[in-house]
């Protein structure tokens, strides 16, 4: 049975008109978090350029690595932050953090090398630098999360499904953030989370996939083309009318989007009541019907 999901937004300042959803967005720490650790590199790059041209060499494919690293726990704590957002979920196929880990390691030994003759110590600043590394970020999810007696092939349907939609988002957000403007980015923000809240419905329950794939493809795919296009024209001439109807638009979908996704949740509860009146039936027949009081015949 599909439930509604209560997953961990921050609140955005602009609210909507028509059946707009209060699920606050997904919180990126990743990117605060991992942002200031490309900056470390700058200083090695500096002395690299006073070296030799082998030592230099050296110097810059320990920066390659430690950049690589970074990059690998940024990716890696975003897909932490998908998986934990929701009810079913497949763990990372890469532990992206343990990778990063590792490489970040081989960069503090590459660059801490002058020679092989203090290799163990250059090992030990490795192995140190990559514990460290991994004990800050933690490590990726190593396990499936509610796939438990759950039908692998419903759930990968999904997966995909969701996968494309949250590419069409992702193109909407990038759009709204090229018009420049504060309101239309909180707005565009409320209806992802609106979304991304039918999104968890069709998670909870596969079967409602084949329902809401229009809402899914069609839908999406129309607002990302319809906010490139606002974007094109409201950065060239800041039109506010093309901005209302923009923001028109978005109502009328957010609506759609909260009525499929309260019929999914009554098709959903009509089902359980079905369910649960076989199951009294069956009981009844086989004669351990409870009665109001709590009796049974056992």
């Amino acid at each position: 049975m599909a439930q509604r999901f209560g997953g961990n937004y921050s609140p955005t300042a602009t609210k909507r008109r028509v059946g707009g959803s209060n699920r606050p967005r997904p919180v990126r720490r990743y990117k605060s978090r991992t942002r200031f650790l490309f900056l470390l590199t700058l200083p090695l790059v500096f002395l690299a350029l006073t070296k030799p041209a082998v030592d230099m060499a050296v110097d810059m494919a320990a920066v390659a690595m430690l950049l690589l690293g970074f990059w690998l726990t940024q990716e890696g704590l975003k897909a932490e932050a998908a998986w934990a957002e929701r009810t079913i979920a497949r763990r990372p196929a890469l532990p992206r953090k343990l990778l990063g880990s590792l490489l970040v390691g081989c960069g503090i030994s590459l660059a801490a090398m002058e020679g092989l003759s203090g290799l163990p110590a250059v090992v030990l600043y490795g192995v140190v630098a990559g514990g460290l590394h991994l004990f800050a970020f933690g490590f990726d999810p190593m396990k499936d999360k509610g796939m438990d007696g759950v039908d692998t092939f419903q759930t990968d349907r999904v997966a995909r499904a969701l996968e494309k939609a949250e590419a069409y988002l992702s193109e909407i957000e990038g759009a709204a953030k090229r018009a420049n403007d504060r309101g239309v980015t909180n707005r565009v923000n409320d209806f992802i989370a609106t979304a991304r809240t039918m999104f968890r419905t069709i998670e909870d329950d596969p079967r409602d996939l084949s329902a809401a794939r229009k809402f899914l493809g069609i839908y999406l795919q129309a607002a990302r083309d319809a906010t490139v296009k606002f974007a094109d024209i409201y950065v060239s001439n800041q039109d506010q009318t093309a901005k209302a109807d923009y923001f028109a638009l978005l109502d009328d979908l957010e609506a759609s989007f909260e009525v499929k996704r309260e019929k999914l949740l009554e098709t959903d509860r009509n089902d359980l009541d079905i369910e649960i009146e076989v199951l009294r039936d069956r009981l009844k027949r086989d004669g351990l019907l409870v009665n109001e009081q709590g009796d049974g015949n056992l």
